[in-house]
């Protein structure tokens, strides 16, 4: 099966925090059936997360970042004119401002493909066609 990960799991994936992913979200993981993808949207919110202090990771340029996740064998999908036409129609949950997590979201429900975070406001967005797997800390 086919799984996005949201920018909190890639965190988690590339800098080996396996504490904070849930044994159930480590059993998809460890399922070489699975294949994961990540948005360009959540690399970019990663970047942008290291450049400002708030995560520290061990890429020191974008080059070794990418690097870092091809060889977790995660696929970048790229935000394409689809996922901005489901962004548009997206009803945003009460105080819930992250725009990246809304295109993030948007991706996910336009690609029909599970969207697993640790962000437990993503529920609400199941009645809107998120296929979501939450990955309890």
């Amino acid at each position: 099966m086919r799984y996005y990960l949201d920018t909190n799991m890639l965190v988690f994936i590339l800098l080996h925090h396996s504490d904070d992913i849930h044994y159930g979200v480590a059993d998809l993981l460890a399922d070489y059936a699975n294949t994961f993808h990540t948005s360009s949207v959540a690399l970019s919110e990663l970047l942008f997360l290291h450049k400002i202090g708030k995560v520290e990771t061990p890429f020191p340029n974008v080059k070794e970042l990418l690097g870092g996740i091809n060889q977790a064998g995660i696929e970048i999908v790229y935000f394409n004119k689809y996922h901005f036409n489901t962004y548009q129609n997206l009803q945003i949950v009460n105080g819930h401002k992250d725009m990246n997590d809304h295109a993030i979201i948007a991706q996910a429900i336009s690609d029909k493909i599970p969207l697993i975070s640790s962000d437990h406001v993503f529920q609400h967005y199941i009645p809107q066609g998120l296929d979501f797997v939450f990955n309890k800390r």
